[in-house]
C-alpha cells in the first residue's frame, strides 16, 4: 500500500489501539499532507543501531506496533540461532530509561518476548544503558534490548538490541536480525498478550555499582573529600547509580541540581538533554557559581554519555570537549593504573575521534585501535580480544586499558561492552580531586598536555535535515563529495569500501563515512548521524597554538560548507 492507503487502515482498523486512531483523525488528509507522508512513506528502519525515531502512530514512528515487530523479529532470531530451550532458560534482559513510553515500551517487548516463550527480565525501573549491558553478561542471557534515544529530543525514542556479551549489535549481528524482522509483514500476527509466568522483574544496581567501584584509580580519602561536585541526571536514570558510586568512593560533596533530579520524559528544564550542550548544564553551572564547586558533573537521559564543566581562576565555568576529556583521562588512566597487569595493554577510539589521545598512549607505548563510529565497535573490539585470548591467538591477544569517543563516552574497564558515564563520573571525579590537591585543575592538565603533544581544536558541525526530502539531501551530499575531485592537501578514505584494520583483524565493516587526512596531523570527516536526521562534519585540527588553529579550522570550514551548500 502507499502511504494514503496506509494512512486509511491504520487511521480505521480496529486492531490498533483506540490512541492510534484519535492521532491519526486529528491529521487533515488535504492540510497534513506532508505529515501523514512521513509517518507512512516507509516503515521505521531496524538498522544497526536498532530503532530510533519520533514517537506517534505511524509505520515511521515508534509505538506499540513497530516495537512489536521488532521484538517478534528479535524472538524470531533468537529462537533460530539458540533453539526454544536456551531461549526459555537465559533469555532477554530488558532495560529501559526515563522517556516518555520508555516503560510502556519495554513491557511491550517484554510481552512480545514471553508469548514467543522466551525468558525476560525486566528491569523494575528506569536503569542506565551500560547497566543493561552489565546485566545481559552477569545474567548470562542471550541477548538484552533497552528502550532509549539516550541524549535526542523529547519527540524521540529507540529501541537498541545486544548481544550475549552485552554489546550491541554490530552489522553482521544485525543484518540477521534485520533479515527476521523484515520477514514480519502483518502486525495481526505479533502476540501481544505475553506470558507473565516467563516474565522476573530485576534491579542489579548494587551489583552494577560494586563492578564500578572496582575501576577506581585514585584512594586519597581527603583529597576526594575536599572536591566540591555539582551533578545532574538531566531528568534521567543517572541519579541513584552515579550519586551511589560517588559516595561510595569517598566524594562526600555532591550537590545535585534539584530542578533536574526527578526522572521527567518531558525534559522541561533543558532544550534537549545533551551534555554536548551547554544549555544541558546551565542550571549545574548557576549552582557551582552558587557554591563555587570545583566542577559540574551531567548525565544524559540513560546515563551513558556525561558532560562536565570546571571552574576557571575568575569564577567561570568552561565546558571541555569529548576529545578533551578523553585525552585527559587517558593521562590519567596510564599514570594510575598498575600496567604490570597488563600484558597487552590497548585502548580504543573512533575514526571521528582526536589524536590526542591516541598519542598520549603511542607514546607510553601502548596499542591504539580505531573503530568505525559508534561505540558498539569499541564493544566488539573487547571481545574480540577476549576471544583471542581464550583461543590463543597471539596476534590479536590484547588487554583492553580504555575506550573513548569525541561524543562524551568512555569505557574504564570491561564491566560493560558500552560506553559508561557511572564509570566515567567516577574517573573524572578522581581526575579532578588528584589536580586539586596538587593546586591545579583540570584545565592545568589539558594545557599541560597541548604543551607537550601540540594544539588540538577539535570541532563537529551538526546540520539537521527533516523528513523524506533531508533523508535525499543528506545522500546528494555524500554523492557530490564522492564524485568531486579531493581540494583538500592530503588523502581521502572512502569507508564505504572495506578499509584495513589494524594488527590482523580484517577489514573494518562498511560505512557510509569520507574521511580526509590532512598534512601535518590535522584532518575531517563527512557522514550521516545513524540515529537522527542529520549530517556531521567533523573538524580536528593540530597546530602550534589555539589562534593558528582557529585560522585554519575558518578557511577549511568555509570550504567544505560551500561545497554542501550549508553556508
Amino acid at each position: 500500500m502507499n502511504y494514503k492507503n496506509l494512512f486509511k487502515f491504520w487511521k480505521t482498523n480496529s486492531f490498533f489501539d483506540p490512541q492510534i486512531h484519535a492521532e491519526l483523525a486529528s491529521l487533515d488528509p488535504i492540510r497534513d499532507v506532508a505529515e501523514i507522508e512521513d509517518r507512512f512513506y516507509r516503515d521505521l528502519e531496524f538498522g544497526t543501531g536498532g530503532l530510533r525515531g519520533k514517537m506517534g502512530a505511524g509505520t515511521n514512528r515508534l509505538n506499540k506496533y513497530t516495537v512489536g515487530k521488532a521484538t517478534a523479529g528479535l524472538g524470531e532470531y533468537l529462537l533460530h540461532t539458540f533453539g526454544a530451550d536456551d531461549c526459555r532458560k537465559r533469555g532477554v534482559v530488558i532495560g529501559y530509561d526515563t522517556r516518555n513510553n520508555s516503560e510502556f515500551f519495554s513491557r511491550t517487548a517484554a510481552d512480545v518476548l514471553s508469548g514467543m516463550g522466551i525468558r525476560v527480565y525486566l528491569y523494575s525501573c528506569p536503569r542506565p544503558t551500560p547497566q543493561l549491558s552489565y546485566s545481559v553478561k552477569h545474567i548470562g542471557a542471550l541477548a538484552g534490548v533497552v528502550i532509549t534515544a539516550s541524549h535526542n529530543p523529547k519527540e524521540y525514542n529507540g529501541y537498541k538490541v545486544y548481544d550475549e556479551y552485552g554489546c550491541q549489535l554490530v552489522p553482521k549481528q544485525a543484518k540477521a536480525v534485520i533479515g527476521f524482522v523484515d520477514g514480519i509483514t502483518d502486525y495481526h500476527k505479533i502476540n501481544f498478550c505475553g506470558n507473565n509466568s516467563l516474565v522476573a522483574e530485576i534491579d542489579e544496581t548494587d551489583s552494577f555499582v560494586e563492578e564500578v567501584l572496582k575501576q577506581s584509580r585514585y584512594s586519597d580519602a581527603a583529597s576526594k573529600a575536599d572536591l566540591s561536585i555539582v551533578y545532574t541526571p538531566l531528568h534521567g536514570t543517572g541519579n541513584i547509580p552515579v550519586r551511589k558510586t560517588l559516595s561510595a568512593d569517598g566524594f562526600t560533596r555532591v550537590f545535585v541540581v534539584e530542578e533536574q533530579e526527578a526522572p521527567d520524559g518531558n525534559f522541561p528544564t533543558v532544550v534537549s538533554p545533551n551534555p554536548e550542550d551547554r544549555r544541558a548544564l546551565e542550571l549545574g553551572i548557576a549552582k557551582a557559581k552558587e557554591i563555587n564547586a570545583d566542577i559540574v558533573l551531567g548525565t544524559d537521559p540513560d546515563s551513558d554519555r556525561v558532560g562536565i564543566a570546571v571552574r576557571k581562576a575568575d569564577g567561570e565555568y568552561r565546558l571541555l570537549t569529548g576529545n578533551q576529556v578523553g585525552a585527559l583521562l587517558m593521562k590519567f588512566i596510564l599514570e594510575n593504573t598498575d600496567m604490570s597487569k597488563f600484558k597487552k595493554p590497548a585502548v580504543v577510539k573512533t575514526i571521528v575521534t582526536s589524536e590526542l589521545g591516541a598519542e598520549i598512549a603511542r607514546k607510553h607505548g601502548i596499542s591504539v585501535f580505531s573503530t568505525l563510529t559508534g561505540f558498539k565497535f569499541i564493544g566488539e573490539k573487547i571481545t574480540q580480544f577476549e576471544q583471542a585470548k581464550k583461543e590463543n591467538i597471539k596476534e590479536r591477544d590484547f588487554d583492553f586499558l580504555f575506550g573513548y569517543e569525541e561524543s562524551y563516552g568512555y569505557l574504564v574497564g570491561t564491566h560493560a561492552r558500552d560506553k559508561d558515564a557511572v564509570v566515567s563520573s567516577m574517573i573524572i571525579c578522581e581526575m579532578a580531586a588528584s589536580a586539586k590537591a596538587r593546586g591545579k585543575t583540570l584545565l592545568d592538565e589539558l594545557d599541560g598536555i597541548y604543551a607537550e603533544y601540540g594544539y588540538y581544536l577539535d570541532v563537529l558541525d551538526s546540520f539537521t535535515l527533516e523528513g523524506k526530502d533531508g533523508l535525499e539531501k543528506i545522500s546528494s551530499m555524500m554523492t557530490s563529495l564522492r564524485n568531486s575531485d579531493n581540494e583538500f592537501d592530503g588523502t581521502m578514505t572512502d569507508y564505504i569500501s572495506p578499509v584495513k584494520a589494524e594488527n590482523g583483524f580484517g577489514e573494518l565493516p562498511t560505512s557510509n563515512v569520507l574521511k580526509y587526512e590532512l598534512y601535518g596531523g590535522s584532518w575531517i570527516a563527512v557522514r550521516p548521524s545513524g540515529t537522527e536526521p542529520k549530517i556531521k562534519i567533523y573538524y580536528s585540527i593540530k597546530a602550534a597554538d589555539k589562534a593558528a588553529a582557529e585560522n585554519k579550522l575558518e578557511q577549511i570550514r568555509n570550504a567544505i560548507c560551500e561545497k554542501l551548500g550549508l553556508k
